[in-house]
């Protein structure tokens, strides 16, 4: 199974986050993070629910997913070629013997960073198109069980690709439209 470093930035839009995490749930890939990036996920998302439910939503998390937590990559961080910001995720995607980092941040993990370890930088649209290629009707029935496990709206599958189009998987979104 593809092991896949999960970026903050991708974490953060809750729609887009939930697909992950049950496209995870159900063994498409594996995702992996570190607790500098709980920690950052975890600051980003208390700005809007507040500080006790963004501890909460992080720690079910960790419990849902507990051997994607990487460790002892902080060594690793000064070898780092990519942008210094983001050397913490670079090193725990090379300590977790990742395959792949999702992220919106593209420009700061150049080849030059991920290349020698053989690491795939990908946007979250580029990954998720890969996973409909790869498992299209594992993928629409995941997305399905989320739209229609919603209170609220979006409670479709329609609803939730608006909302997956918004929160940065336009392509994503449309070939799953175009497949419907």
């Amino acid at each position: 199974m593809q092991r896949v470093v999960l970026d903050t930035c991708v974490l953060f839009p809750n729609y887009l986050r939930d697909t992950l995490l049950r496209l995870a749930e159900a063994e498409l890939y594996e995702p992996l993070w570190s607790p500098d990036i709980l920690d950052e996920l975890t600051r980003n998302v208390a700005e809007r629910i507040g500080a006790d439910r963004a501890k909460r939503l992080v720690g079910a998390m960790a419990d849902t997913f507990p051997d994607s937590l990487v460790t002892g990559y902080t060594a690793l961080v000064p070898a780092m070629r990519n942008d210094p910001k983001d050397r913490h995720v670079m090193a725990a995607a090379v300590r977790g013997q990742a395959h792949a980092v999702v992220t919106r941040n593209l420009k700061d993990f150049s080849a030059e960073a991920s290349d020698p370890y053989e690491i795939e930088v990908l946007c979250p649209d580029d990954f998720l198109l890969d996973l409909l290629d790869l498992a299209p009707v594992e993928v629409a029935s995941v997305l399905r069980a989320q739209a229609g496990s919603y209170r609220r709206e979006p409670r479709d599958a329609h609803g939730l690709l608006d909302r997956l189009d918004a929160g940065g998987v336009p392509q994503f979104a449309a070939e799953f439209r175009r497949r419907l």
